[in-house]
């Protein structure tokens, strides 16, 4: 399955637009990493654990606009945009969307 941010792709032909596919996660943080984040912010630097809770939130997003995607039939999920937001005190949403298609 391809997947891209532009809106068109270079050579290739949109055949059918099959509609908008989404994926969606929320984490929160656990104790040990915001111990760990509270620590850091003192002397500065990298917050890795976030970084790592946010990769992994963005990865399983993806994952399921994909599934959504394939579940429609689609072999390519264009104009993919990622938002953030928070959701409660320690709590983020992942959020991502696109246009799922089949291209020629």
């Amino acid at each position: 399955m391809l997947l891209s941010n532009l809106e068109f792709l270079p050579d290739r032909t949109v055949k059918r637009h099959l509609g908008l596919v989404q994926g969606s996660s929320v984490r929160s943080k656990h104790v040990g990493r915001d111990i760990g984040a509270s620590l850091k912010s003192l002397f500065g630097g990298e917050l890795k654990g976030y970084t790592e809770l946010l990769h992994d939130s963005r990865e399983e997003a993806t994952q399921r606009l994909l599934e959504q995607a394939e579940s429609l039939g689609a072999n390519a999920v264009i104009n993919v945009r990622y938002s953030t937001s928070s959701i409660a005190a320690g709590a983020a949403e992942i959020f991502v969307y696109g246009s799922a298609v089949e291209l020629e």
